[in-house]
């Protein structure tokens, strides 16, 4: 009978280290339990007792993956010196940060749309939070840029943060599919061509006149 309170004999940051990485690759639904354990090193008793389920697993290394892969995008955008600049360094960071040698290719939360399927609401619910938080940062980057009268009072933030978020995930896809940085940069670069149409300032409608 095992004793109680037997201390760990594996290093559990490493554990969840080598599932973020497996569930990065596979995806939830995707990744056995037999894969977990041969990955992490550990036995099926030992997983339950560390980590309590697959799913609380799989929200754990979610977490790492935001805290540790996620590229540090905040602090990027309000690092760059003006809006164009801020859009162009999250995608062109993105196309690095998707094709990393040694990594999983692709964005983890992004993929997480098509690889999460099984999760429970709640567990979804985070993952929706975390594909949302991007976007609000965006968003905030921009509104910082048009409130100093660097962009016009009239363009759509919302719209413009909303286009650079659906074509950075397409570069996420993309590069599961096993594009290179070169090909996701040259994504990039066409994106930012839609920069000056998208940021124009917006004629005002102007009442129409009863005749």
């Amino acid at each position: 009978m095992a004793e109680r309170g037997r201390p760990r004999t594996f290093d559990r940051g490493e554990a969840l280290h080598r599932a973020m990485l497996l569930f990065w690759e596979k995806g939830y639904q995707g990744t056995s339990m037999s894969e977990l354990t041969a990955a992490m090193g550990i036995n099926a008793p030992s997983l339950y007792a560390c980590f309590g389920s697959k799913e609380a697993l799989y929200r754990e290394t979610m977490a790492l993956y935001d805290d540790y892969e996620g590229g540090g995008f905040g602090a990027a955008l309000a690092a760059a010196p003006d809006a164009r600049a801020a859009i162009e360094t999250y995608l062109m960071g993105s196309a690095r940060l998707f094709t990393r040698p040694g990594k999983p290719a692709g964005c983890m939360v992004v993929l997480s749309v098509i690889q999460a399927a099984g999760v429970s609401e709640e567990a979804a619910c985070e993952l929706r939070d975390a594909r949302a938080e991007m976007q609000g940062l965006l968003e905030a980057r921009l509104r910082t840029e048009a409130a100093k009268g660097a962009l016009p009072a009239s363009c759509d933030i919302s719209a413009i943060a909303s286009f650079y978020i659906t074509v950075q995930q397409g570069m996420s896809i993309r590069a599961r599919d096993g594009a290179t940085r070169t090909q996701l940069e040259a994504v990039a670069q066409g994106a930012m061509m839609a920069w000056d149409g998208l940021t124009r300032a917006r004629a005002t409608a102007q009442p129409s006149l009863s005749i």
